[in-house]
């Protein structure tokens, strides 16, 4: 799987790039199929709570996988956005099954 990160406005970080790649990596042997992941790191500054937004889009035989979080941290914002993916992926992994 091609793992791509952009930092949005934001200054690049490579311990939060190395983080999220690992993340993505030990998806990427569970789901197989993968194709691709697009991730973007930005920051809003309206809620001093939170603010640290991380967007992953996952190219997979179908339609993409999209999830996106705000946390007051990147690596919870990452932590859940895969927590997302997860979900979604399992979602489309019972539907390959099936077929």
């Amino acid at each position: 799987m091609t793992i791509n990160i952009q930092f949005v406005n934001l200054d690049y970080s490579d311990s939060l790039a190395a983080h999220t790649t690992e993340k993505l990596n030990k998806m990427a042997e569970k789901y197989d199929w993968l194709i691709n992941a697009d991730v973007f790191f930005k920051e809003e500054g309206n809620e001093p709570e939170k603010g640290k937004i991380c967007n992953i889009k996952l190219s997979a035989p179908g339609p993409q996988i999209f999830a996106t979080s705000d946390e007051k941290n990147y690596e919870m914002a990452v932590k859940e956005t895969i927590s997302d993916l997860e979900i979604q992926l399992k979602k489309r992994k019972q539907t390959y099954k099936t077929h």
